[in-house]
């Protein structure tokens, strides 16, 4: 039986027409999904790209057709700062019967304000961590690991960047026990080692929109090996 949390997000047919060359329509990859909708596979999804290729506004498009916060964690959060995401672009999400409805959502450029709201509201009877008094990548994986301890959807957009390497290697050791509970998950990250999570399903995000990707073939696994290998070498031909 597919117990997919969310199995595809189609464009609603009945939704008024938007106007044309509006952001983020202009983003390939939204108008791709908005074209075509978005499968989602069973397990962990990783979107992999340059910066501003629309890997984070695919993510926000994710999270408001959810019901999430924009700025991050669950559908019950209430913490805004400044509006400037995309909302949901009338996306219909189709889930399986029965499957699980707890959804997270976390962000690396707003984790600040979600630690505030967090201690700010605390939930009933349960004290919450002092994630402004541990570093940002303590703070992160804590989170995660209070948040995440169930079958769901969770949302990462890039948490390799609060992130050692022995922290990314935490972090993929958890979204593999996450996923072999059953949670799905999609993460955006800049990480050749997160992209390599076991058994994800690789999106390359560009100016084509959202393609299949291997992790021999992209282009981010590339440059990091040649940088590796000589970076003496590699920075000059950037010259």
């Amino acid at each position: 039986m597919d117990r997919r949390p969310v199995r595809r997000l189609r464009p609603d047919p009945g939704a008024p027409r938007p106007p044309d060359g509006g952001w983020p329509r202009t983003v390939p990859a939204v108008a791709q999904m908005l074209r075509e909708g978005l499968e989602l596979p069973a397990g962990a999804t990783v979107l992999v790209g340059e910066n501003g290729s629309g890997k984070s506004t695919v993510l926000e498009v994710l999270a408001a057709a959810l019901g999430l916060n924009a700025e991050g964690g669950s559908a019950g959060a209430r913490h805004e700062t400044r509006r400037s995401e995309p909302g949901s672009l009338d996306l219909i999400v189709e889930r399986s019967p029965g499957a699980a409805r707890w959804a997270y959502f976390l962000r690396d450029e707003t984790l600040h304000g979600l630690y505030s709201y967090l201690e700010e509201n605390p939930e009933p009877r349960r004290p919450e961590p002092r994630f402004h008094e541990m570093s940002h990548g303590e703070g992160f994986l804590a989170l995660l690991g209070d948040r995440a301890t169930r079958p769901g959807f969770y949302l990462l957009d890039e948490p390799d960047a609060a992130l050692s390497f022995t922290g990314t290697l935490s972090l993929m050791v958890r979204l593999t026990e996450l996923v072999a509970d059953g949670a799905q998950v999609v993460v955006a990250t800049h990480s050749p080692v997160l992209a390599a999570l076991p058994g994800a399903h690789l999106l390359e995000v560009g100016t084509w929109g959202l393609r299949e990707a291997r992790w021999a073939d992209l282009e981010l696994a590339a440059s990091w090996r040649q940088f590796l290998d000589d970076p003496a070498s590699f920075l000059r031909h950037l010259r």
